[in-house]
């Protein structure tokens, strides 16, 4: 996503009930609807959205626990469950859990010793790793004690069909507090009561949805129509160039980036492993203007440049790097949760050695992309994607993934401190799910640090530690256009 507008989250006693609309769909969207099922047939293609914030000390349990009990009577779709209709006959259908359990969703567990982070991104990475137990709410909690250093860990992930990366961000502010001290004033309801929905009255109520909507789609047909053909009769040599500058944009969006990939990187398996890299966001923003770029422009580079050294280190040539990036489709009007994005693919500039270059170059490609008349052509075409046979479909997206040597993810973070049942938050570290590719690098800001977090796949990249290292290098090289170098590094299996 390119740069995105920070997010202030409220202090817990400042949250309007009222305003809260995180979550309110009931019916998982098409685009949803396919990754709930893909992964049913292929593994590969689990979409577990991990975020694992670094505390300065260990939170107060009891405290930790009411506020996940607090925050699943604000939004809740905490407390519900995914159940399908009868048949396969429409989407899933979000019902609140009658057996909801949060000792189930919310666990604890110490470290032997000794212990450090990496000991504690190994813990992540297998609970990431874990499917879902697809008859309860598909979310699972760990705090993660015990660290050497006095610090602790808490992790949280979320099934994709729940949200994109922007709403997990949302939806983690209501755990958060702008204050370490508790807040024992703050608004509150009562929970949303139990559901005991099945597969029959799921598929009764998708029909009824389904036929309440069909007067109104109908009429905007109608409509569309009409106006399609005042639009041809009035304007028909401008209707023609529309079409066929959509027809165009479409051809673009929809064949492979113009690379052949990493021979390096070319296997896929379902090992993974969990990085982190960190760089001031102040260092990386003044870069980024040096270069005549924005920050996303400077993160992308930064990758494409440790996909440079990492190549060299492992003495293969390297051309182009193919990779995805997903571009953020919200609006301002749009409820908070759920998924808005779009997924572009594009060559990336890695074998320009010039770091300032390849910013220029790597924003000039995104820049077109963004303005792609078909860039949400997955979405759009959801609707006729998630009726063919789920194997089918899982198949036709692996087609589409295996591909990509690399996708990275920019979401926009907190700006302030904020505090988790009285420990202080030191990093948010996001790691997004790579389905089919052989890197997912995922970046947050966090009170003025760009924390990245990357997943690997283990079978794609066989050297990680070195892999990370020349990541790093590659943020150190963009982060020295503004005259600061970063030299920070926290990989899991690698000496900081």
């Amino acid at each position: 996503m390119a740069d995105g507008q920070p997010f202030i989250p409220p202090s817990a006693v400042d949250v309007d009930l009222s305003a809260v609309g995180w979550g309110l769909r009931r019916t998982m969207s098409d685009f949803e609807t396919a990754m709930w099922r893909m992964e049913e047939v292929r593994p590969e293609l689990r979409t577990p959205i991990v975020a694992v914030d670094i505390l300065d000390r260990a939170p107060d349990w009891h405290r930790l626990v009411r506020a996940h009990e607090w925050a699943s009577h604000i939004v809740p779709r905490i407390r519900m469950r995914a159940v399908e209709p009868a048949f396969g006959l429409g989407n899933p259908v979000w019902s609140v859990d009658p057996e909801f359990d949060l000792d189930y969703h919310l666990r604890r567990v110490r470290l032997a010793e000794p212990a450090d982070l990496d000991n504690a991104l190994r813990l992540c990475r297998h609970l990431a790793s874990e499917p879902f137990d697809k008859a309860r709410p598909p979310w699972m909690a760990m705090l993660v004690e015990g660290l050497d250093d006095g610090r602790a860990v808490y992790v949280v992930k979320t099934h994709h069909s729940m949200t994109d990366g922007m709403g997990g961000i949302q939806m983690m502010t209501l755990l958060h507090s702008r204050r370490p001290e508790p807040t024992p004033d703050k608004p509150d309801h009562e929970p949303a009561p139990p559901e005991h929905l099945n597969d029959f009255t799921a598929l009764g109520r998708e029909l009824l949805t389904e036929a309440k909507r069909a007067p109104s789609r109908l009429a905007g047909l109608v409509s569309g129509t009409a106006r399609a053909a005042r639009t041809v009769a009035t304007r028909p040599f401008d209707t023609a160039g529309e079409v066929l500058d959509y027809a165009n944009s479409l051809r673009r969006m929809i064949q492979p980036p113009p690379a052949t990939g990493s021979p390096l990187l070319r296997a896929r398996g379902l090992g993974r492993w969990f990085g982190t890299l960190e760089v001031p966001l102040h260092d990386l923003r003044i870069a980024a203007h040096a270069a005549g770029g924005s920050v996303n422009d400077a993160y992308i580079a930064a990758l494409l440049g440790g996909y440079r050294r990492y190549h060299e280190e492992m003495g293969v040539p390297l051309g182009k790097i193919p990779m995805g990036m997903p571009i953020n489709m919200r609006a301002a009007a749009d409820a908070t949760g759920g998924n808005r994005i779009a997924a572009v693919r594009f060559a990336g500039p890695a074998t320009e050695a010039d770091p300032a270059r390849r910013i220029r170059k790597v924003r000039a490609i995104v820049l077109a992309l963004r303005e792609e008349p078909a860039v949400d052509i997955v979405e759009a075409a959801s609707p006729l994607l998630v009726r063919l046979p789920t194997r089918l479909l899982a198949e036709w997206y692996l087609s589409q993934s295996r591909g990509l040597d690399l996708q990275a993810s920019n979401v926009a973070g907190v700006p302030v401190p904020v505090y988790l049942a009285g420990a202080r938050i030191e990093r948010v570290f996001p790691f997004a799910p790579a389905p089919g590719c052989a890197v997912m690098a995922t970046m947050v800001s966090h009170v003025g640090t760009c924390c990245v977090g990357v997943n690997l796949d283990t079978a794609a990249v066989t050297e990680p530690a070195v892999f990370m290292q020349c990541l790093q290098e590659g943020l150190d090289e963009v982060s020295a256009l503004g005259g600061g170098v970063t030299g920070v590094d926290g990989s899991e299996g690698a000496q900081r």
